[in-house]
């Protein structure tokens, strides 16, 4: 098949690295891939497979992208085009039928609609729910990332079922379990030090690392450990503000970005997420696949499937402070389960490169 990729950029990000997966795996399998991005920064370019055609429109934003991608899908003529994010989703699928070319048009949705758009602040983006209502029914098919974000499609989008299936991400790939591996130099992991609790993600509202901070500092009144969150953002100031007031500065991290973070995952004493929505959380599903403990909130949506109603990991109401605590601390003490291999394998890079390939080729 000739396949082609459609989304903003490659920069780092958990669709961001969903798409590199696809892309790495279709190839391998003899397809043709295109990787057609709105944005030429990137820093999971450099991860592609040398086989993918990287096609820049330099356009930036969705508005004036639609022309351009249009005149690609006459030039190129893929069988399919897989686009992730609702603003590119949107822009596909109005693309195509600028096109008017034969093409499947697969949109997948990452995130709840309902939730990620429901309080935004700019008019254009509390409008999105209501363009996926209206505009989704002309995708050949609507991909959701859990079966969280299933329902909310269906209730937003009242499109037969048989057209929103849910397909999980290929989150657990062989490279992140080799690069889990690698060494770490930082002073927290030396042997004899306290144990480490982890949270990795942007420094945005989403992932609600005010709630983490506060339980951690409940955490600290009885447990010697320390937090370590990778990531950067738009909260940094507000977070290391926070983190002074509370008094636990001194047993905070931030460090920002981390290119690797499997390598945290595999040797932190319980790894967080304190999120207060998601589609299905990549960082959660890494944390499980190299071992380490996980408590996460019960946000829409992800975390419950991921974690079998609570079977393998800790479930918390979100913005509980008081919850989390405890569940760290229970992490800490070695009573929250770890989930077994045949329970991660529906998250594996392989399985998942089929199940698109099959709504890909219809």
């Amino acid at each position: 098949m000739r396949i082609g990729l459609f989304t903003v950029s490659l920069e780092a990000g958990g669709a961001e690295r969903t798409f590199v997966t696809l892309a790495n795996q279709f190839v391998r399998r003899g397809h043709t891939v295109f990787m057609v991005l709105m944005k030429p920064e990137g820093v999971l370019r450099k991860e592609l497979h040398p086989a993918v055609e990287i096609v820049d429109l330099r356009t930036y934003r969705t508005l004036r992208t639609m022309v351009p991608l249009a005149r690609w899908l006459r030039q190129a003529r893929p069988d399919a085009l897989l686009s992730t994010l609702s603003q590119p989703n949107l822009c596909a699928i109005v693309a195509r039928r600028l096109a008017g070319v034969p093409c499947r048009v697969v949109v997948r949705e990452a995130n709840t609609p309902s939730y990620e758009f429901g309080n935004a602040r700019l008019l254009k983006d509390r409008l999105v729910p209501a363009m996926i209502a209206r505009l989704y029914r002309y995708a050949t098919l609507v991909v959701a990332v859990s079966k969280g974000v299933q329902s909310d499609l269906l209730r937003l989008t009242r499109l037969p079922a048989s057209r929103v299936v849910c397909i999980y991400n290929p989150t657990i790939t062989e490279a992140m379990l080799q690069a889990s591996e690698a060494p770490v130099e930082h002073p927290w992991f030396e042997a004899g030090a306290p144990p480490v609790v982890l949270a990795v993600g942007r420094l945005t509202p989403q992932k609600d690392y005010p709630t983490l901070l506060r339980a951690f500092a409940k955490v600290r009144a009885t447990h010697n450990a320390r937090l370590l969150i990778l990531g950067e953002g738009e909260q940094r100031a507000e977070l290391e503000q926070l983190a002074q007031q509370l008094g636990i500065a001194e047993f905070v991290q931030m460090p920002g970005y981390e290119p690797n973070p499997y390598r945290y995952m595999r040797r932190a004493a319980v790894f967080v997420l304190s999120s207060r929505y998601e589609g299905l959380p990549n960082a959660l599903i890494q944390a499980m696949a190299c071992g380490a403990p996980v408590v996460a909130t019960d946000c829409p949506s992800g975390p419950r499937e991921i974690l079998d109603d609570g079977k393998y990991g800790a479930l918390v109401p979100v913005g509980d402070a008081d919850a989390l605590a405890q569940a760290i601390a229970h992490a800490l003490e070695g009573k929250v389960p770890i989930a077994p291999k045949s329970w991660l394998q529906q998250f594996e890079e392989n399985h998942v490169a089929e199940q698109y390939l099959q709504v890909l080729q219809g």
